[in-house]
């Protein structure tokens, strides 16, 4: 086939119109820039054949047989120090508030006053050297068992609103501090009660600390049985306040009343916060009547608020207190009771929380007025 010079020519125009698709365009570029591009890719894997190869900037990476050393191809501190993260949370140092903290100083607080009201409404003569190793050890030995249960409990704690501010679950101090701090309180509180009180004082103390730490803690996740468990805790201390005036607990019915009194108290006082708190409760696994039954936990609160009146009279009988007690009680008792059947007949957050505001009024109301009716001489207190 004769191809004619405008043929030839137009073919020649077409083909330059597309030569970016059938003739790629090539770069030539210089050898700076070569190496500069080689440096820039990865480095090849150098097979068996090439490693006795004399020339090896030709087959991998210039950097790996550079003659730099390691400290001239890392980069500067200061650049690796703004490559680390900041999003971490230093541990901050020990303090005593934290510690004063991980023994619930509130609870130890109450803990303490209810001791040391039956220690004054004892009609059993007691020495100030006794009060001075009395109260101490009393106090140790509540830092104790309240830093024992936060010790077993920040995975719980942590799924609470009302406890996730605790020091443990918040990491301001390690949990074999907290353990530490735990067997230090209660050796040295329970060293106090031994050695200064007597021997009843302090058993009574050991078993405090176990019955709440050992037994109460773990059982809030198994059986609602732990709200009695917790209620038999808290009438230990008044037990011990009778105790470090007499060491025979049966000689009078006295302390076995004081110590129903704080039994009997508890259940409005604990089931009407549990019932605002089982939301928190319910997320954290716990088996509290809040949870698991409601209608049972308004009406053990009602049933135990309404014991109360039997056990001021007895208080009276028995010579404790003066006849006018009965009286004054009563009136006290009537408040607590009242709020405690609203708690039963409607229920609801509002009547909970009426209630145990009520509750923190009742007992050192009751207390009080035990004391201003107390029988006997009030100079034997401190002989």
């Amino acid at each position: 086939m004769i191809l004619r010079p405008k043929a030839v020519s137009h073919w020649v125009s077409f083909l330059h119109s597309r030569k970016h698709l059938y003739f790629p365009q090539r770069r030539i570029i210089s050898s700076n820039s070569a190496q500069k591009t080689l440096n820039e890719l990865p480095a090849p894997m150098v097979g068996s054949s090439h490693r006795n190869s004399g020339d090896r900037s030709s087959l991998a990476h210039p950097c790996i047989f550079s003659s730099k050393t390691s400290a001239q191809t890392q980069k500067p501190p200061v650049e690796i120090h703004k490559a680390l993260p900041t999003d971490y949370k230093p541990i901050p140092p020990l303090a005593l508030a934290t510690l004063v903290a991980l023994a619930k100083p509130r609870l130890t607080a109450l803990v303490v006053l209810s001791a040391m009201s039956t220690y004054a409404l004892s009609p059993f003569c007691s020495t100030f050297t006794t009060l001075l190793f009395f109260a101490p050890g009393t106090l140790l030995c509540a830092a104790s068992a309240n830093s024992l249960n936060m010790w077993l409990e920040p995975p719980f704690d942590a799924q609470m609103a009302r406890t996730r501010n605790r020091p443990l679950p918040r990491g301001l101090l390690s949990p074999s501090t907290a353990f530490l701090f735990a067997i230090g309180t209660g050796a040295s509180g329970l060293s106090l009660l031994f050695y200064g009180v007597n021997t009843t004082t302090a058993l009574l103390g050991l078993g405090n600390i176990v019955l709440y730490a050992g037994v109460y803690t773990p059982m809030k996740r198994y059986s609602i049985l732990n709200t009695w468990v917790g209620s038999l805790v808290g009438a230990i201390p008044p037990l011990m306040g009778w105790a470090a005036t007499t060491p025979d607990l049966f000689s009078h019915p006295g302390g076995l009343l004081l110590a129903g009194l704080l039994f009997a108290w508890q259940f409005p006082h604990f089931n009407s916060l549990a019932w605002t708190l089982r939301s928190d409760y319910f997320r954290a696994g716990y088996r509290m009547m809040s949870v698991t039954n409601p209608s049972l936990n308004a009406r053990v609160s009602l049933r135990y608020s309404l014991l109360t009146f039997p056990i001021c009279f007895g208080l009276a009988i028995y010579g404790v207190v003066d006849p006018g007690f009965i009286f004054s009680s009563s009136c006290v008792n009537s408040y607590l009771t009242f709020y405690a059947w609203r708690f039963w007949r409607w229920g609801g957050d509002s009547n909970a929380r009426k209630l145990f505001w009520a509750s923190l009024w009742h007992l050192p109301a009751v207390m009080m007025l035990g004391m201003l009716h107390k029988m006997g001489n009030w100079d034997g207190i401190l002989y």
